[in-house]
């Protein structure tokens, strides 16, 4: 199966697509005015601790506070069986700590922080604290997982400190490939503990690679045809990458010289705007609709207009199949993450139950995040979580509705008639005005002068003063404001 991967670049951000047999399967945004956070390293000052949720919010220098919970101390950790320590017995105000983002600040939660450091290389992440050799847990042979163990304790330097795990692009790599990562990694936190040393805080020590080169770190796999750069800029500086850190991407890196613009040539446009949609039509006739709320994200499989197959059993279990591999792509085109709820069509059967399960499991395999997958609950729910690192597509592309903040729905007109004439009630016992002036969008103006003209007529006469209607065309239709003459 051959990978593309495009990168789009202009001087605001840089967009990212993987395609799979010219399917788009990833989508990944980074913007200058809001790089990601996840393992940058800082040194940040301890400004509160908090005993009662054993935690303690971090001055990083960001705008927010961030978050470090007493679990993410890595020099808590005890391997005697004993009770961990307090976090007040940890931690100090004002005490100078070296600290790593392992969740970008999402919403209005600032960044969650650990001690435990790891640095990401091409082949290997380094753990300067640990001692162990850990695999990548998608390197399932266990012949192979030792073979790979030994093959790198045997390159390791004889007073070598620190742990390393095996990523899953290590499985082909040669001796000079490993030994080229360990040199790399060992220089590079050589240099932070150098930097780190009598540094004011707070400061960050380390930025993580930018989506351009993080790319060609984490992504390109031997299953990748060519990489596509639009951005002569660009693509010079991820040669210069390729040269130093990764040769066998060198061949697969292309500049885009097209006229016409690459995310448009290979359609990715056009899966950005379904990703942002709420309604995802399925080829079968049937349709998901995504509902992402701040506490889970829950996803409904519809028939819609399939009502294909020898009878309704069949139809329900086609529909669902489909909808299996739809959702685990549009989970990660839309990157969702946390709790998520999927309402498959009931199905009678065992058999059409454990045969959707094991396709959805199949098809959510393929995603980089840890996922955990649930079988279908006494309700006919499959239940899932999916870790949460960054902000969702939508929450980066997109904000709340400023006319319905975010509700998805608005009061009706007549609503807000009834309401306006409420308030003129209210304002009416406080206040002796001469006369009432209604000022609201034309819906609202129009339902007066039309269905609730007796209603108006009624409020006036009960308040005893006159109400006059001005239309304000740059009202949505649930403002108002109600001027005392």
């Amino acid at each position: 199966m051959s990978d593309d991967i495009l990168i789009n670049v202009t001087p605001q951000e840089t967009r990212v697509a993987v395609l799979q047999q010219g399917i788009v399967q990833e989508l990944h945004i980074e913007r200058g005015s809001h790089r990601g956070m996840v393992s940058n390293m800082y040194v940040g000052r301890v400004k509160r601790v908090l005993p009662g949720m054993q935690s303690a919010f971090i001055d990083i220098g960001q705008e927010r506070c961030a978050f470090l919970h007493v679990a993410d101390i890595w020099e808590n950790r005890t391997t005697t069986g004993d009770a961990a320590k307090p976090i007040e017995k940890v931690l100090f105000e004002g005490q100078s700590l070296l600290v790593q983002v392992i969740k970008e600040p999402i919403g209005t939660k600032g960044a969650r922080l650990s001690t435990q450091i790891s640095i990401a290389g091409r082949l290997l992440v380094y753990l300067p604290q640990e001692s162990n050799i850990g695999v990548s847990q998608r390197i399932e042979n266990e012949a192979d997982r030792k073979l790979l163990r030994d093959k790198l304790q045997a390159l390791l330097p004889e007073k070598h400190s620190g742990g390393y795990i095996i990523r899953t692009l290590a499985e082909t790599a040669t001796d000079s490939d490993f030994q080229a990562d360990i040199a790399y990694l060992d220089k590079l936190w050589s240099n932070l503990q150098q930097r780190a040393k009598g540094i004011s805080t707070p400061v960050l020590l380390y930025q993580e690679l930018d989506i351009g080169l993080r790319v060609l770190r984490d992504f390109v796999s031997e299953n990748t045809a060519r990489i596509l750069v639009d951005s002569r800029e660009t693509y010079e500086r991820t040669l210069t990458f390729a040269q130093d850190y990764i040769d066998s991407a060198i061949p697969k890196l292309e500049h885009y010289l097209g006229q016409r613009p690459l995310f448009d040539l290979y359609g990715v446009e056009e899966e950005i705007e379904k990703a942002l949609s709420r309604r995802v039509d399925l080829k079968s006739g049937g349709y998901l609709i995504f509902d992402q709320t701040e506490a889970l994200t829950t996803v409904d499989v519809n028939t819609g207009g399939f009502v294909g197959g020898r009878n309704f059993d069949d139809t329900i279990f086609k529909t669902n199949l489909e909808a299996a591999q739809v959702i685990a792509r549009q989970l990660r085109l839309r990157n969702l993450g946390g709790i998520i709820i999927c309402d498959f069509i009931d199905m009678d059967t065992a058999e059409h139950r454990n045969a959707v399960l094991d396709e959805f499991k199949k098809a959510l395999s393929i995603d980089h995040t840890r996922i955990t997958v649930n079988g279908f609950s006494s309700l006919g729910l499959v239940e899932m979580t999916r870790k949460r690192t960054r902000e969702s597509l939508a929450h980066v592309l997109c904000e709340p509705c400023p006319t319905c903040q975010g509700r998805g729905e608005v009061k009706t007109a007549q609503t807000v008639c009834y309401q306006i004439q409420r308030e003129i009630v209210r304002e009416a016992r406080q206040f002796n005005a001469r006369e009432y002036r209604i000022l609201a969008s034309q819906p609202v103006i129009d339902m007066f002068l039309d269905e609730e003209s007796q209603s108006l007529g009624q409020l006036s006469v009960f308040i005893g003063k006159p109400v006059s209607l001005q239309v304000e065309t740059l009202y949505n239709q649930e403002q108002y404001d109600i001027i005392l003459m």
